[in-house]
Order: C-alpha cells, then sequence, then structure tokens
C-alpha cells in the first residue's frame, strides 16, 4: 500500500508543476510529508477579545479588539498620506492607522459602528494604536476572528510574490488534510504513548496545524518534540552501548616509569583535586579494553593540557603513539613549546605538523611516525591529511573540539584499524541539556576547580563616554610592567555597521600610547602566518605592551603577564566568546582585568549579557545564560555539519524539561531491552535506523570534502 506522504507535492489540488518546484527551491517541501512536517513558525490567539486599556499591559506581539469607529480623518499629502480611524470602547480610545490602501478601508469602515480588529499595537505618547489592522463584522460565521488560535508559515519573498505566502500555505495544508486524514501512520509504541500521557501522532499533527485551544495546541507541540528527541537520544544512548559493549581498544595496562618520573619530578604545579578525578576516569577507560570515548570540559585555565600530557605519557609507556590536534597554528605552535619543554628530559619524542610545514619537513617526519621514533604529534587541521600515517596510534586529543566538524575529527582516528582512544577537550562550556543532545553517546568528564593562586578576574562594563578613564587605567597598567589587550569585532571599517574597527582603533590608540615610549603590534586573522607569529611572539617575550587583535587570540594564548583586556562594542559578542577573550587574561598571579566597552545605547539583551559578565566567571552559568539569549543554533559550534543531528521542531534551549524526558525515557527502553530485539519495539529499531542513515549521508558529504 502506497504511503501517501512520499506522493510528490505537485499531485496536491492548487499546487501543480510550477509551484511545486518553487516549494522544493524556497521551503525544501517535495512531498505531502515534507508539507505536512512545515509546522507553523508562531501562532497568533484569536481567542481572545482584549479592551484597549488592557492592551497597554498585554505582552502578545498580536491582539485583537472589539471597538466602534467615532472619527476618522486624512493626515498629510501624497505618498505621506494616512487613514487614521479612532476606534473607542468601553475603556479608552486607540488611533488605527493605514498608509496604503486608504480608498479601500474608507469603504469599508462605517461610523459608529463596532468592529473587531486585529494588528500589532504600540503606545505613542501613551495612546494605543494599531498599523495596518486586519478587521471584520463581529459574529460572522467562518471569519478569522471566531477560528481562534491560528498557525503564521515561514515562507519567503519570492513564494509570496507568486501567491503562497502564510495564508495561501495555510490553505493548502487544510487541503492535504483532507486526503491523509486517517493514514498517519504511529512512530511511538503504544506503551509509550500511555506512560507519557502523549498525543497520538495524528492527532499531534493535526492540532499544531488546526489548534482547537491553546491548551491542545501545547500537549500537541510537546508530542511532536518529544517523538523528534526521543529518537536522537535512543540512538546516541545506543551507540555509546554498542560501543561499551563491543568495540574493541587499545588496553594501556601500565603507569610506566615516564609518568612517574613527570609526575614525581617534573610537575609545574600540583594538581586540583579535579585534575586528579579526570586522570583516573581516563585512565580507568584506557584500561577496559573497549575505545575510550570521553568529552573533558573545563573553563579557561582549569589545566586541561597537563591532562593530555599526562594521558599521553601513560599511551607512550605502554608503546603507543599520540595525536594533538588543535583549531589554530598558535595554539598548535604553543601547545609545542610547552609540551617540549617539559618532556625534554623524559626522553619523549614531540613533534610539530601545521599547514606551514615544508615538503622537506613532512618528509623526515613521515618516517618518524611509520617508525614509531615520534611519540606525541601536535598539529591542526593538518594532521587529517592522507600523507599523515602513524605505526600505531593509541591515542587522540582534540583540543577546542567545537572548531573542528565531527566529520573533520573521524577522519583523525580512523588512522588505524583499531580506533584510538579519543579525549575532545573544551574551554567553551556546554549546558547540560545541550551536551545530551550534542555529545550523548560520549563519557564526560568535568574540570570544576581553577588552580590554586588564580585571582578572580575583575570584569567592568565601561561606556563609551568613559573613553578618558579606560586609557589612563592601561597606562597604570603598564607602568606596573604588565601587558594589555584590545580586541576589535571587525578589522576594517563598515559603511553598515557603526562597530570600531581594529584599523581605526590602532591609529587611536598610536595617539594615546605614541611610540617609542609604547609599543604596539597588530595580529588579525587575514595575516600572513609568519606575521602573525612575529607580532605574538613580540608580545609573548614583552617586548611589546598593548596586543591589538580580533578574536584570533580567543584561544589559547598564554601570556602570563598581560592582566588587562579591553573588548571594544562587546554587545557585538555572545556571552561564550567574552567569556572566552576574558580567559587570555588572569593567568599569572597578579590581579586581572577585563574591560567590556560599549555604546551608550544597547539592546536588552546586550545588556542582559554585558551585566551577566561582570556579575559572574562562571563558564557554566555563563552558558545556560548564552543558550537561552541566543538559542542553541548560535552557540559556537553546533551549526557544524555532522555535529548533531539536526533538530527541526524542538527548541534546545527552551525544551530543556523534553529533553530530559526523553533521555529518561530512552534509558528505560535499553534498559529492558539493550538492542531494541523486542517486536514491541520494532517501530522504535526502524526509527533509530532512519536517522543513523540520515547521519551516514551527512557523513559521506563531509568525508568527500576532506578527503
Amino acid at each position: 500500500m502506497e504511503d501517501i506522504l512520499l506522493r510528490d507535492i505537485k499531485f496536491l489540488p492548487s499546487v501543480g508543476p510550477k509551484r511545486a518546484e518553487l516549494l522544493k527551491l524556497e521551503l525544501k517541501i517535495s512531498t505531502f510529508g515534507d508539507l505536512l512536517m512545515h509546522l507553523p513558525a508562531r501562532y497568533i490567539d484569536r481567542s481572545s477579545v482584549y479592551t484597549i486599556d488592557s492592551v497597554r499591559r498585554v505582552e502578545m506581539p498580536y491582539v485583537q479588539i472589539r471597538a466602534r469607529v467615532v472619527a476618522t480623518q486624512i493626515l498629510g499629502q501624497g505618498h505621506k498620506q494616512r487613514y487614521v480611524v479612532q476606534v473607542m470602547d468601553s475603556t479608552g480610545v486607540a488611533d488605527l492607522i493605514w498608509f496604503r490602501n486608504v480608498a479601500w478601508v474608507q469603504k469599508r469602515l462605517e461610523l459608529q459602528r463596532e468592529y473587531i480588529f486585529f494588528g500589532k499595537p504600540s503606545l505613542f505618547n501613551g495612546e494605543v494604536q494599531m498599523v495596518h489592522p486586519e478587521f471584520e463584522m463581529p459574529g460572522v460565521a467562518g471569519s478569522a476572528s471566531a477560528m481562534g488560535v491560528q498557525g503564521v508559515y515561514r515562507t519567503t519573498e519570492k513564494l509570496s510574490n507568486n501567491m503562497l505566502g502564510s495564508r495561501a500555505i495555510s490553505g493548502l495544508v487544510r487541503t492535504l488534510w483532507g486526503k491523509v486524514e486517517g493514514q498517519i501512520r504511529e512512530t511511538l509504541p503504544p506503551h509509550i504513548i500511555r506512560e507519557r500521557g502523549l498525543l497520538s501522532r495524528e492527532e499531534a499533527l493535526k492540532q499544531v496545524h488546526f489548534p482547537s485551544t491553546p491548551e491542545m495546541l501545547n500537549r500537541a507541540l510537546y508530542r511532536l518534540k518529544f517523538e523528534e528527541l526521543f529518537g536522537i537520544q535512543l540512538l546516541l544512548l545506543l551507540q555509546k552501548k554498542v560501543r561499551i559493549d563491543k568495540s574493541e581498544g587499545f588496553v594501556m595496562s601500565r603507569v610506566g616509569e615516564r609518568f612517574n618520573k613527570f609526575y614525581e619530578e617534573l610537575m609545574p604545579f600540583p594538581l586540583t583535586g579535579a585534575q586528579k578525578r579526570v586522570i583516573k576516569e581516563v585512565r580507568q577507560d584506557m584500561f577496559t579494553g573497549h575505545q575510550m570515548n570521553r568529552l573533558l570540559q573545563g573553563d579557561v585555565g582549569s589545566g586541561k593540557t597537563i591532562i593530555a600530557l599526562l594521558c599521553a605519557l601513560i599511551v607512550a609507556d605502554n608503546g603507543y603513539q599520540s595525536a594533538i590536534m588543535a583549531p589554530t597554528e598558535i595554539l598548535a605552535n604553543q601547545h609545542y613549546e610547552s609540551i617540549c619543554g617539559l618532556c625534554e628530559p623524559l626522553g619523549v619524542s614531540v613533534a610539530l605538523w601545521t599547514g606551514s610545514t615544508r615538503k622537506k619537513e613532512r618528509a623526515r617526519l613521515s618516517e618518524g611516525l611509520m617508525s614509531g621514533e615520534i611519540d606525541i604529534l601536535i598539529g591542526t587541521h593538518a594532521l587529517i591529511e592522507q600523507g599523515v600515517q602513524f605505526a600505531n596510534l593509541g591515542f587522540v586529543v582534540i583540543d577546542e573540539q567545537h572548531r573542528f566538524g565531527v566529520m573533520q575529527r573521524a577522519k583523525l582516528w580512523t588512522k588505524n584499524q583499531t580506533p584510538p582512544h579519543v579525549l575532545v577537550m573544551t574551554a567553551t562550556p556546554i549546558p547540560r541539556t545541550l551536551a545530551m543532545t550534542l555529545y550523548g553517546d560520549l563519557d564526560v568528564s568535568l574540570l570544576d576547580e581553577l588552580p590554586p593562586g588564580r585571582k578572580p578576574i575583575k570584569t567592568i562594563h565601561s561606556y563609551e563616554n568613559y573613553r578618558l578613564r579606560v586609557v589612563g587605567f592601561m597606562r597604570e597598567q603598564i607602568a606596573a610592567g604588565r601587558q594589555v589587550y584590545v580586541v576589535y569585532p571587525m578589522i576594517k571599517e563598515s559603511e553598515k555597521l557603526d562597530i570600531a574597527s581594529l584599523e581605526e582603533g590602532a591609529v587611536a590608540l598610536a595617539e594615546h600610547f605614541p611610540p617609542p615610549a609604547y609599543c604596539s603590534v597588530v595580529v588579525h586573522g587575514k595575516m600572513k602566518q609568519a606575521l602573525k607569529d612575529y607580532g605574538m611572539d613580540v608580545f609573548k617575550r614583552g617586548e611589546a605592551q598593548i596586543l591589538i587583535s580580533t578574536t584570533v587570540i580567543e584561544v589559547g594564548v598564554n601570556v602570563p603577564n598581560a592582566t588587562v583586556m579591553v573588548i571594544e562594542n562587546a554587545e557585538r559578542f555572545g556571552l561564550s566568546q567574552l567569556h572566552q577573550l576574558r580567559g587570555r587574561v588572569g593567568r599569572g598571579g597578579d590581579q586581572s582585568y577585563c574591560i567590556l566597552m560599549s555604546g551608550n545605547k544597547i539592546s536588552s539583551d546586550s545588556r542582559k549579557r554585558l551585566e551577566a559578565m561582570v556579575a559572574t566567571t562562571d563558564g557554566f552559568e555563563l552558558a545556560e545564560l548564552d543558550l537561552q539569549l541566543r538559542g542553541a543554533g548560535d552557540i559556537d559550534g553546533t551549526r557544524q555539519s555532522g555535529q548533531a543531528l539536526e533538530v527541526k521542531i524542538a527548541n534546545l534551549a527552551k525544551d530543556t524539561q523534553i529533553i530530559a524526558d526523553a533521555r529518561e525515557t530512552a534509558q528505560g527502553v535499553l534498559e529492558a531491552d539493550p538492542y531494541l530485539s523486542l517486536a514491541e519495539n520494532a517501530m522504535l529499531l526502524a526509527t533509530v535506523q532512519r536517522i543513523e542513515r540520515q547521519r551516514e549521508a551527512v557523513v559521506d558529504i563531509e568525508l568527500a570534502k576532506i578527503s
């Protein structure tokens, strides 16, 4: 029997080939099922009628009022002409304004007659206004105001120009429903529907398009979001179980001489309790005979690099090689320099491979890797190139993992027939609910302590009119022998955006800090690597007091003598990025400061972000707030291809309880039926296989891009 949802959209009445092609191009709607899953982007509530006075207090984007027309007038002339209609109910008056179709409105609105008006309210001089409201006579059967809660569908300008705006799409969905009602297949077993008190899939789809009440709409949305998140959680937990139960991994059975000598004699500082706990977790994973796949979350400055090194020493003591991949050459070089210095007394061979590595040096490194002479290879994404081959790669570290697509990471750990142990590290705290969806198949370790002796960074929000005070503070810090970062959101001036640029800023700073009394260096992403490295080296050596840069220094730059971070137009950055930038200071024993510069007029969300930065240095607290303010799609890395399974209905920022419910249910299903082999879970197995095929399609595309 044909699945009607797979039928081509051109066969739906009122569509046809031309409209079908437009729907495919603009909204990726190719089938009946695609249109059915094109859910409303938002809803308007036509079930409630507000009084004019109450409109001043409701927080609704659109409202409807019932009022009588008491006065009309045409103001202005020509293209500035507007038609103003004053209406009244028992609580007050409102002005309704039309700039277009004035003659049409004049013919249809009569003085002293009552109408229902629907539109977006605003206040002007304390009075309620609506611009271009819809209107109709009250009590008309089948009218818009009698339809209650209504969906507004996402469309495009091209579709609207071809008579496929929101209302037209709503009409197509209504036509479609008449054809598919009674033929929607269930995707969840009866026991889950019963236990969670869910609507059937058919009822949920009906209610999400044509809500009978606001309460039924909420139940429908919960059902569809739960179904989507449950499928993802089931796949992630099943993959994790298969990895733990069936995947082979190298057994790192001993802690040998090099690890012990480093730990007992060469450690540059005592480990925190959190660092000791994480090393114990990694050691336990490496001893099981199954591949480790662990995510290490640690705030900026919490000491992730030393953990990576200690683990690499365990691996070297067991006769295997390690690879550490960093997202930038600056960070890769920094890791190489610090790890080389620490490993020199141990006889551990450390090498560096980046995009700048010359052909002759690459040939030498290839020989060292294949002979097993090189113990630890540090590099950038250049490590995934086909020419980089290992004799016995046993351990892979992905630093600042959100900077890499999932397939770039996978390419590195497929360089062995037996997969190496994998540790992915991030200094960008990931909210718990987001981590459950993005990294639900990984084990998670948390570094929640900073090394002793670190002083909390003082964060200040300063406005442009306090610029000279900030400059004076920078002078004081430089006079005390300290160094300063100044970060700009863009390199060049923009005609469209009123944002400080690095080029303008460098000129202004030269006036405040003129050479030769002061030395400043500039680093940004469009410079050649050699120039960037030179500028960073000059600053690291203390020969320059000010480093002027873009966010290229966001990750991994470590200059303990730098105590001031000035971030220009800080309102343009997300919380996670601001927190990363702030983490470039406070790395020594001296008091450090982060100064957030902004214009005097900023949005309420921007103000909340800057206030949060001033209030706390807790990266996880900031990440939760960033998720709420900006949504999951804007958190660094979550939009990378293949990073996470695509979420079409749920909102990872807002649906935290549904994520938790879905994971709890998935865990319960797998506890009772570990590999979904029971007949009652056949549809769940089919769901997991479908999602896995979608992911494999992404994998094939991504591997083709990077191979």
